[in-house]
Order: structure tokens, then sequence, then C-alpha cells
């Protein structure tokens, strides 16, 4: 078992962790007609809109209440207010997602009772859902964050079943962590159908976030998961929970509807793709698809090709709890050692990361461990390439934000195929970096005796240069 330690730096120096508001928001970005609203200052919501640009190359429906430095002080619900009319009114969203932030809770915004007020002074607001989750982001993680939005959409969207009503066995209600990308979801989608299951995702940032052109411009997210389809979900045959952060959500489901669940802790590697592949034949009660036996036998195949290149290696690595876990123990699998192991919040996870030290820090703290302890790769998200560049060591970026390259909504690590996939990827990036340290610079061919010359170079003699035969 792992040992957990906290920080003792009196500031974060170079963050690894992003705020509870944004990840809320992110959560309420995977439903239809959606618009996320963070009742903060205006600069809250900028930095978090051009994350989410940055990452998704992407428009990104994103409002905020604009609070100023008297609103503050006298309190948000006039802001509030004017912010959730203005929304109704020019773009006509299904559902808007409330989201707090550091200013409105160090002053104690009573947000739900904000809400009350607003209804009842404004009918035309009666039909609209209003989902307001408290996120400071004085305090958690971009996963905390998630959990809660998630959690409280199923508290307040869906429907208890009636005791007559229909109840549909084949259909599957999955609640992703943040550390899937839409790219995963597509994936689980294709999956759960080829088992004849009919699977619901909340939040699904598929729909919304997967890089498609809208034939329509509109203003609130482009896809996702339906209003009414989240209030259907209290009648599936099963909940699938994928990520310890979403057991929260999927217990709030059993117990409002009765909705039986399974957790999946980690979905990239060998064995945990068995035991998920063996659970969609139980509850399918079909056998699992020929195409799957074979992607199984190809992701084996990659894992022999690969454990020459990855296998002793010495890896750092910085995420959040659920994504540091899950590539670990993939690691773990491949023969690689975990020396450096730094995450962003408390998890019942962490502890069981097959390291001897987590840390819940920095990539300041990232860096300075994969110094000291001479490791041979770096994985966390865009902000760690200066650390990698210093320490001259291969780059994985994963995680959220990935500014610095394409196709980050479609990277997939779920499934026999999305594991195959990160496993070549690394190795190449090993393969590519000793290739890079090997390879002898024009310099050293022409000043180091010895070495075998190239008709691409000129020896220098001091007289004038020919070209070597």
């Amino acid at each position: 078992m792992a040992l957990v330690t906290a920080p003792t730096k009196a500031c974060a120096v170079n963050p690894l962790k992003m705020s509870q508001p944004i990840a809320a928001a992110y959560a309420f970005m995977g439903l239809r007609g959606a618009m996320p609203l963070l009742h903060g200052s205006q600069g809250c919501t900028s930095f978090g809109l051009t994350l989410f640009v940055r990452h998704f190359k992407e428009a990104i429906p994103l409002q905020t209440t604009a609070m100023s430095e008297v609103a503050t002080v006298l309190g948000g619900y006039e802001n509030l207010e004017q912010a959730i009319l203005n929304i109704y009114n020019r773009t006509k969203p299904k559902i808007i997602g409330i989201c707090s932030t550091g200013v409105t809770e160090t002053n104690g915004d009573d947000v739900d009772a904000y809400l009350k007020l607003i209804r009842s002074n404004h009918p035309q607001l009666a039909k609209l859902p209003l989902v307001y989750v408290s996120t400071p982001d004085f305090k958690g993680s971009f996963q905390d964050g998630w959990e809660k939005a998630v959690a409280r959409m199923v508290e307040v969207l869906v429907d208890r079943p009636s005791a007559n009503g229909l109840w549909y066995p084949s259909k599957v209600n999955v609640l992703p962590g943040c550390h899937l990308t839409p790219g995963d979801i597509d994936e689980l989608r294709v999956l759960l159908e080829d088992f004849g299951l009919c699977p619901f995702f909340l939040p699904d940032l598929a729909g919304s976030l997967d890089g498609h052109i809208p034939d329509e411009f509109t203003s609130t997210t482009i896809g996702g998961i339906d209003v009414d389809e989240i209030a259907s979900m209290g009648r599936a045959g099963w909940t699938i929970a994928i990520g310890a952060q979403m057991q929260r959500a999927a217990e709030i489901m059993q117990a409002k509807t009765g909705v039986p669940f399974r957790v999946f802790e980690r979905l990239c590697g060998l064995h945990p793709n068995d035991e998920f592949m063996t659970f969609l034949s139980e509850i399918s009660g079909r056998p699992i698809p020929l195409k799957y036996r074979r992607q199984r036998s190809q992701l084996a195949d990659a894992m022999l090709d690969a454990h020459f290149h990855i296998g002793g290696r010495k890896v750092a690595i910085g995420a959040e709890p659920d994504l540091l876990f899950d590539l670990s123990s993939m690691l773990h699998d491949m023969g690689a050692q975990v020396t450096v192991a730094v995450t962003t919040t408390q998890s019942e996870v962490i502890e069981r990361i097959k390291t001897k030290e987590v840390l819940i820090g920095d990539l300041e703290d990232l860096e300075g461990l994969a110094k000291q302890k001479r490791c041979d790769m770096l994985i966390t998200h865009s902000h760690g390439r200066q650390a990698a560049a210093r320490l001259k060591v291969p780059f994985y970026r994963t995680g959220f934000p990935m500014f610095d390259r394409l196709g980050a909504g479609h990277q997939m690590s779920v499934g026999y195929r999305g594991t195959r996939n990160v496993i070549f990827e690394i190795a190449n990036l090993v393969i590519a970096h000793r290739e890079e340290n090997d390879r002898p610079t024009p310099d050293r061919w022409r000043t180091t005796p010895g070495l075998p010359q190239s008709s691409g170079y000129r020896r220098s003699t001091g007289a004038a240069e020919r070209p070597i035969a």
C-alpha cells in the first residue's frame, strides 16, 4: 500500500490540478442544449474558457454572472438573476448548470434560495431546469468538481420510477469519470451496443465535444444526453460507474431509483477489460463477440512487443487520482516502475497505487522527484512539457489540459484497442527518444576522428572543403 503524503509548501509553484468549477462546467457540457454558468467574476470564466478552447479547439459555451467587487460584498442575487434571464431570452437553453466559484463561496451566497426566488419572480422559468452545484475553487480539484456535478445531476434530474412503470433490462446507465475523453465514450458506446445493450451516458461528452461540425450554429452545447433521457435513467437495468469518483453518483442513483450498479475503477489494461467484458456478457446474456476476442489477442501481442521498451523504465506520473491509478496500474503490468506519483486530491484509490509514495502536490514536486530518482519518462498534461524538456526524458501527454497537440478529445485509452494504442504510443516515445540521443550531430560528424563519414557532410581540413567520396 502506498504512503500518501500531503504538501508542506506554502503555495503551488507550478500547479498540477485544475479547479472544481471548470470541471463542473465541463460535466454540464455533456448535456444537450446546456449552458454552463459560473457564478463569479469574469476572470474565473475567462480562464476556464481559454483552457477548454485550447484543449478541444472548438467553440465552448460558457457564461458568467460577472461579479464585481461591489456585487461580491452586497451579494450576487441580482447578477445571477440577470445572467439567467439573459441566457434564457437569448439562447433558449434546455438546461442551465450553475457552478459557484471561490468569490461567491467566500461571501456565502445562498444560491439555492436565490433560485427559488428567481423562479417565483419569473414564471417563464418554471419548466427550465436550473441545476446548482457548490464548487469552491479554493479546495478540491478537477475530479472533485466533476464528481459533485454528476451527483447533483442525478439528484435533480433523474425521476423516481413509478411502481407500475416500464422497466428496460437492456438499458444501461454509464457514469464516466472526468479522465475519460469523448473518444473513450465513443468506444464504450460501440462496445456496449455490440452486446445488445442500450447505453445512456451521463454526461455524454462524445455528443458535444467530439469535434464534429453541426448543420446549424447554436450558442449552447451541440450534443450530449437530453434532459428527458436523464429523467428516464431510473428505469434502466444497470448503472456502470467508471472510476472511483463515480461511486457516489451511482449510489445516489441506486438509492433514488433502485437501479443496481457496478464500479469499474479502471479500463486500461488486459485484466480490467477481461472483467468488464465478462460483466457485459453476464448482464446481456450474450457471448463475448469474436471481434473482442481478436482485439484481446492483439493487445496481448502488443504487450509482448512493447515490454522490451517499457519494462524496467522508471516513470514519473502527475495526474488526477483515477487517471493516475489507471495508467500506473497498466504500466506496472507492463513491467515499468512507477517511481514518482503526484496527484491533486485525496481518493480511496491512491493508496492502492503500486508505488512507495503518492504525493498530493504540484508539477514542481513532480519534476524535482523525477530528477532526484532519475526517472526515464514523464507523464502528465501539457503544462509538464517544460519539465520534461529540462529533464531530457520522453514526455507522454495525458489528462486535461492538452493544448500543444491536436486530437486531445479523440485520445483513447479504454478497452483492448485503447490500451493497445497507449502502449504503442508510450513505447514509440521511448524508441524515438533513444534514436534522437544516439543520432550524431553534424558537428560530431565533422570533428570526431574515426566516425564514419556521410556523403552529405564535408570534413573541415583548413583548406578549401571538398565533398567526401
